[in-house]
């Protein structure tokens, strides 16, 4: 850069500033939005016992700050069931799965905006999201067919909900009737940024798939 000191001192003066803002950088990270690293829920393989172990030690943490929980039950709830066990906790996610002996059925996920009368609608919701089925022989249509008919008719299908509250109010619905776990996140875990993986009633020693062999109800 001979005979161009300007040039010089302005390269190297955008070098101090580049170096600063990266120290600046690692001094004050940042949470990365676009990386959902966040999980509720049982992972494929997880002995049940080990869940529950883990859900109940997440609502330990201190502070008051709210946070995103997933409440898990011991049997399906109507959604009327399990805005009741939830008893003020703000919902936000109904997840539906309709119980087949040995016949494995879609999970759904409605988002609520927590009124009472949304969750209660949002069995209808769910019952929408399953597609119009083609061909009565297949098999994959006939659940889909009585799955949509059993939500329409309000069923006791709801095994999770999600939820955001402070630890201690995640806590609280944890001890109470038919609920069988209460996980919590991090406070900073964001909306729409994290899986969640519902613990179903029938998952009893390890998590993992269940029977698909059983005989389809005829209705």
């Amino acid at each position: 850069m001979r005979g161009f000191p300007g040039v010089v001192g302005l390269v190297a003066a955008a070098t101090l500033v580049v170096g600063g803002l990266a120290v600046v950088g690692n001094l004050n990270p940042q949470r990365q939005l676009g990386v959902g690293t966040d999980r509720l829920g049982p992972d494929s393989g997880e002995q049940v016992s080990d869940y529950l172990a883990r859900a109940e030690t997440s609502l330990l943490a201190d502070g008051a700050e709210p946070r995103w929980g997933s409440v898990s039950f011991d049997r399906e709830l109507t959604a009327e069931q399990a805005y009741a066990a939830a008893n003020g906790v703000r919902i936000s996610q109904v997840l539906f799965r309709v119980p087949l002996d040995r016949v494995q059925t879609p999970i759904l996920t409605v988002g609520v905006p927590g009124t009472e009368r949304s969750v209660s609608n949002s069995t209808a919701r769910a019952a929408g999201q399953i597609p119009e089925s083609f061909g009565a022989g297949d098999r994959q249509a006939q659940i889909e067919a009585v799955s949509q008919r059993r939500l329409l008719g309000a069923c006791a299908c709801v095994v999770t909900l999600v939820v955001r509250g402070t630890a201690a109010e995640l806590d609280e619905v944890a001890g109470r009737d038919g609920v069988r776990a209460v996980e919590a996140l991090p406070p900073d875990a964001v909306s729409g940024k994290f899986a969640v993986e519902p613990l179903l009633p029938e998952y009893v020693d390890i998590v993992g798939p269940l029977p698909d062999d059983g005989p389809i109800p005829a209705e």
